[in-house]
């Protein structure tokens, strides 16, 4: 499985923006039945989960900080996942990633959805930068 984040950019206080996530694998493959999750590093915090999305169980959980703020979304027919970032503030810049895994019950049991350790796969990150 292969991932690949776009749409990062540099943005003002209180603007949106919204990143992509393609996600590819060998002839056949579809991203049905993966759980997607969206995460983000900076030096200071580490990297912490932001937000994640399983359609075979109709979960989208997502970190405080990201609450009323961000959207998950994904599309299965174009292999992409997406997260709308609204009223975005200084303390979301950081590097964004996608991550993927097939569901485990460790997922589902710890509700460790939002867990780094819990994800396969990742991409390379794009940079969101957020400025006043």
């Amino acid at each position: 499985v292969q991932l690949v984040e776009t749409g990062g950019d540099s943005v003002q206080v209180g603007g949106s923006l919204t990143v992509s996530c393609a996600v590819a694998g060998a002839a056949g493959f579809s991203i049905n039945g993966l759980v997607i999750g969206w995460f983000r590093q900076d030096p200071e915090k580490g990297l912490e989960g932001v937000a994640g999305i399983y359609t075979g169980g109709n979960r989208t959980p997502y970190a405080d900080a990201a609450k009323g703020r961000f959207t998950i979304s994904r599309d299965d027919a174009k292999s992409m996942v997406y997260l709308q970032m609204n009223n975005l503030t200084p303390e979301d810049t950081a590097m964004y990633y996608c991550a993927a895994t097939l569901l485990k019950s460790s997922l589902i049991q710890r509700e460790a959805w939002l867990v780094p350790s819990e994800y396969n796969y990742w991409g390379q990150g794009t940079q969101v930068t957020v400025s006043s």
